[in-house]
């Protein structure tokens, strides 16, 4: 636990304000976060791996930290995760599911290239475990009871209170798989037109990476399966917070919306402690249950601000949070979209444009929409794929503008190839499973775990 923050405590709200403040960088500091989750599964059998023995989750991170001299992060005994020594971390999900944090980078060659050492060193390690790894956005084929949880005191906290808000909490924290990216910003108003821009074309990023049709074997009857579970976690942390449509919009009004989210957990040493569905303005007046008289540290409202799920997220950056997790050479392409149209002042100001007037209910609507339909979804009254053709597209201008190029001499555009694809034929990946599904695969989603592995 960092000493420096566990010792600032909160006693005003504007404090929560300065440190978001403190956080904006100038134009030419803004990097690049982008961090990836996918399942592992049995090689063979296509069963999910279990934490525990010589072929599960804890032995395949020892042998990475091992054979790549990452550093271990435990709790309680147990390696739950390790440092790269880097900038960047490999976590676990609740499920067992596999997340590279990325270090914060300075363009998209860099990412691709941090992307391609991990996957390759996943690869390495889990074929001397007869595993092998699938990036999609929900599990196609195991039930719940089929997924093991992990030794992570927070998921337990979570797993317990998950039910009490929402139907499918628990197929979000087993079952899911996102690709997410952070962006920074430069002020407050900054802030708000990225903020505002990207939540409000969320959806359209949803439909562009729907890639996962799938549930226990058969089609959801959704393009996004994981998107779904999202719809049904918990309406008090999920979903598009209305506040950043308002014109007041600001620091503040976001630092109230997370006041206004119960909390989780409190982490204390090696420890999470229950403090479930209370008030984290109660902890700031010193009321929290058990805690009476303590008042909370800017380490505990970190961690807080981490148990916000809406479809972008607000935490000292700016969090891409709708997107399926997708394939090796899809990755990229996440980060590639979003730099493309929130680091380039001409393609922000196109964006922004293109979503001017629209109000919380429309992108809520339009955000169900892509989850079942995907680009033959609709957007505030316009064709899904229109939208998401002029997004790609404002987005390619955007990173040809920034004229960054690699060792070859090509510039970040070639990270949008895959969907340029998808907007061109219409059909997302999920459009291209479903087909399989429904011909060679003689609906048999296994299929799916052969040919889309990696």
């Amino acid at each position: 636990m960092s000493g420096k923050l566990q010792s600032i405590k909160i006693t005003d709200k504007a404090q929560l304000v300065d440190w978001l403040k403190q956080q904006e960088a100038d134009a030419e500091n803004w990097l690049i976060g982008t961090e990836h989750e996918k399942f592992l599964f049995q090689k063979g059998s296509f069963r999910p791996v279990s934490y525990e023995g010589e072929m599960g989750i804890g032995e395949l991170l020892s042998r990475l930290a091992e054979k790549h001299t990452m550093t271990p992060i435990s709790e309680k005994g147990y390696i739950i995760g390790l440092k790269d020594g880097q900038g960047g971390s490999i976590t676990l999900e609740p499920g067992g599911q596999f997340e590279l944090s990325g270090a914060p980078l300075k363009n998209l060659h860099q990412t691709c290239s941090e992307t391609g050492r991990h996957l390759n060193y996943m690869r390495e390690i889990t074929a001397e475990l007869n595993l092998c790894m699938l990036g999609v956005g929900f599990q196609p084929l195991w039930k719940r009871e089929d997924i093991s949880w992990m030794p992570k005191g927070r998921y337990k906290i979570m797993r317990e209170y998950m039910p009490k808000r929402g139907n499918l909490g628990l197929d979000m924290m087993l079952r899911s798989c996102t690709v997410q990216v952070n962006l920074d910003y430069a002020s407050e108003a900054d802030m708000v037109r990225k903020f505002r821009t990207s939540l409000a074309l969320q959806p359209v990023a949803t439909a562009l990476f729907a890639n996962s049709p799938f549930k226990e074997g058969k089609p959801s009857g959704v393009k996004s399966t994981r998107a779904q579970a999202w719809t049904d976690t918990d309406p008090d942390r999920c979903g598009v917070p209305a506040c950043v449509f308002e014109d007041d919009f600001s620091y503040e009004a976001w630092v109230e919306y997370i006041l206004d989210v119960p909390m989780y957990f409190l982490h204390r040493g090696d420890s999470y402690i229950d403090v479930s569905g209370q008030s984290f303005r109660a902890f700031m007046d010193g009321k929290l249950t058990g805690f009476e008289g303590q008042l909370p540290s800017m380490e505990d409202f970190e961690d807080h601000i981490t148990t916000a799920f809406p479809e972008v997220r607000l935490k000292g950056y700016i969090e891409m949070r709708g997107a399926d997790s997708g394939s090796w050479g899809s990755i990229c392409a996440l980060p590639a979209l979003w730099v493309g149209l929130l680091y380039d002042e001409e393609s922000l100001n196109a964006a922004e444009a293109l979503v001017s007037g629209i109000s919380a209910q429309q992108v809520e609507a339009a955000r169900l929409s892509a989850l079942t339909d995907g680009l033959d979804g609709q957007f505030a009254g316009q064709p899904m794929l229109v939208i998401a053709r002029e997004m790609v597209a404002l987005s390619e201008a955007g990173l040809a503008r920034r004229q960054i190029t690699d060792s070859k001499g090509s510039d970040e555009t070639q990270y949008l190839n895959p969907l340029k694809e998808i907007v061109t034929t219409g059909k997302t990946n999920a459009d291209i499973m479903l087909d399989h599904y429904n011909s060679d695969w003689d609906r048999d989603v296994r299929h799916l775990f052969k040919l889309y592995h990696y």
